[in-house]
């Protein structure tokens, strides 16, 4: 259980904001020179972002469930104590 988790919100050794980020829609420009000239369909970059784009917000999400759940604990928590 504890691999998913670390895996869902393991973030990248390079995080400066010098690097190039090699994510864009020309990834190397050989190789779209050669997909050019080959006649070959183009292929779909963007369908990669979308899904770490998915990924970032089903990350968010999740850590904002868990959250509202902590606190929802802790509200419940401190009205069972009050009864006391």
């Amino acid at each position: 259980m504890l691999r998913p988790l670390r895996n869902l919100f393991h973030r990248p050794a390079l995080r400066s904001g010098f690097a190039r980020d090699g994510r864009g829609p020309f990834r190397n420009a050989r190789f779209v020179s050669f997909m050019a000239q080959s006649n070959r369909k183009r292929l779909d970059t963007d369908l990669h972002d979308a899904v770490l784009r998915g990924r970032k917000l089903f990350r968010q999400g999740l850590t904002l469930l868990l959250a509202g759940g902590l606190v929802w604990v802790v509200v419940e928590s401190a009205r069972a104590l009050t009864v006391f």
